[in-house]
């Protein structure tokens, strides 16, 4: 009987699952989004059994669609949004509050304590992180805190914590397996990314039982078999990664120096550095890419919380567009931004800036500007905030890039990875699978299972759609991006503690 791989990519605002055959071709996919939840400004919620029953979903979805039964999935992979907690009840399951997302700033005045105190030194020597509210740490404290209840029975073990992998793993094993891996570990400011364990330091200075976290295992192996009367099929969940490094390894950035940016909700641009945990003087994240059987290999990453979702924003808040694919129409109508400069600073501003009191601004209006000036301005705003990170990451890791791989919803934009090549003055390869994060996901479960050799058969599967090649002149892009710059530091500090 043909056997076949199940990655599930879970998402911030969706949930997908692809199957993929032994010739790593995709036979079937299925994808459901699930609500977001703004409670207050600049929080962010998620109901964990949305999350759970949009996977479930599209697992059934996508094996119906394939034509197989349930009993030919080999292995399973999972791909998730990094840093968003749950905390559930030990013996009920039950979450004791919504998910709190990454993109939600209410703990940056926590992250903003580490700082004044002391400590941010020393959280990002142990973390290669810095202290911000992105980061699993401080959420966690926050429902700590906050919850009635749940510190007490967190220190009797009555309380467990996850980033989504955790939870996904534990409900679709049937709550026989709370663990986590290493990329995923490495995103919540409380794991020592040098020994590769729960910092007992930093656990203290947080308040968290080190009781309520995973077991930390490696990204590719085998964490737990599925429930039958879940999942409808028992197999070995083989890989669990955040969605970032999954992306990374589905576009088969094997080698040091390979680099990727994907265009999701946020951004993330992220460089393989091999063995070497290369620390950033310019507030970049050192990151684990990935944990496996020969150890380590770790990631220089820089993060924008805006990237895709600012076309969302402008479907669902401003009412610009009906459509995704209206905003290449309506900004290939005018020749340029028309002066608008967009900066998209809605939950503060990332890498390299790390300011959660910065807000999104829109400059350079006047009575000539029309929504087409505005779309345009929103792709050109994505591809400056990828600049600046990829100034910084070479920089820092004294490479300078040949090309950069693209992958993500917003790639199919081709004037945005045209810009994106003009104002990096890089080419830009767009490969046929933009779908790394889940390819990545299926691929690192494969090979944990055998069900494919090693990493050269994988990087066989990868293959360019079309190049992006620098055509903007050097003046015209140093004004460019000089504006840029302007204009981000008005949107700074905006709304003060």
């Amino acid at each position: 009987m043909e056997k076949f791989v199940l990655a599930i990519d879970q998402g911030t605002t969706s949930s997908r699952a692809v199957i993929f055959n032994r010739q790593l071709h995709k036979i079937a996919a299925a994808q459901r989004e699930f609500p977001q939840h703004f409670p207050l400004p600049g929080w962010v919620e998620h109901n964990p059994y949305d999350i759970l029953r949009s996977v479930l979903s599209v697992i059934n979805e996508a094996i119906v669609k394939a034509g197989i039964a349930a009993e030919q999935i080999a292995a399973v992979g999972i791909s998730n949004q990094r840093e968003t907690v749950v905390l559930w009840d030990k013996d009920t399951g039950r979450p004791v509050c919504p998910a709190i997302v990454w993109q939600c700033r209410r703990t940056a005045e926590m992250a903003d304590a580490l700082i004044a105190g002391g400590y941010g030194e020393k959280i990002q020597a142990k973390t290669g992180l810095f202290p911000d509210a992105y980061f699993s740490g401080t959420k966690i404290k926050w429902i700590l805190d906050n919850i009635s209840g749940v510190r007490s029975r967190a220190e009797s073990g009555k309380i467990l914590a996850g980033t989504i992998d955790s939870w996904l793993i534990w409900n679709l094993s049937g709550k026989k397996a709370h663990v986590t891996d290493f990329t995923n570990a490495s995103r919540t400011m409380l794991f020592n990314i040098h020994t590769l364990a729960w910092d007992d330091e930093l656990l203290q200075l947080l308040s968290i039982p080190k009781s309520v976290l995973p077991e930390v295992r490696d990204t590719s192996g085998v964490f737990a078999l599925t429930d039958k009367n879940i999942c409808g099929f028992e197999a070995p969940i083989s890989a669990a990664v955040g969605d970032q490094q999954s992306a990374l390894f589905g576009q088969s950035c094997f080698n040091t120096g390979d680099t990727k940016v994907t265009y999701g909700t946020g951004c993330f641009l992220l460089m393989n550095t091999g063995k070497s945990a290369v620390s950033s003087k310019h507030k970049l994240l050192t990151t684990i890419a990935l944990g496996a059987k020969d150890g380590v290999e770790y990631a220089l990453e820089g993060s924008v919380f805006m990237g895709g979702a600012l076309i969302k924003w402008l479907r669902d808040q401003l009412g610009i567009i009906q459509s995704a694919h209206e905003v290449d129409t309506l900004a290939e109508s005018v020749e340029n931004s028309g002066g608008v400069v967009v900066v998209p600073a809605f939950t503060g501003l990332g890498a390299p800036y790390w300011d959660s009191y910065a807000r999104g601004t829109i400059l350079g209006l006047t009575r000539g500007t029309n929504k087409a000036h505005i779309c345009r301005a929103v792709l050109e705003a994505i591809a400056f905030q990828v600049k600046d990170e990829l100034v910084c990451m070479q920089e820092d890791s004294g490479i300078k890039l040949p090309s950069l791989k693209v992958d993500g919803g917003a790639c199919v934009s081709n004037l945005l990875l045209q810009f994106q090549a003009d104002i990096l003055n890089t080419p830009i390869y767009r490969p046929e699978n933009t779908e790394s994060s889940v390819t990545g996901a299926a691929f690192l479960a494969g090979l944990a299972t055998g069900f494919w050799a090693n990493r050269e058969e994988i990087r066989s599967a990868w293959r360019v759609e079309q190049v992006f090649t620098p055509g903007m002149d050097e003046d015209e892009r140093n004004e460019r991006y000089s504006l840029w710059k302007r204009a981000v530091e008005r949107s700074r500090s905006w709304q003060m503690p």
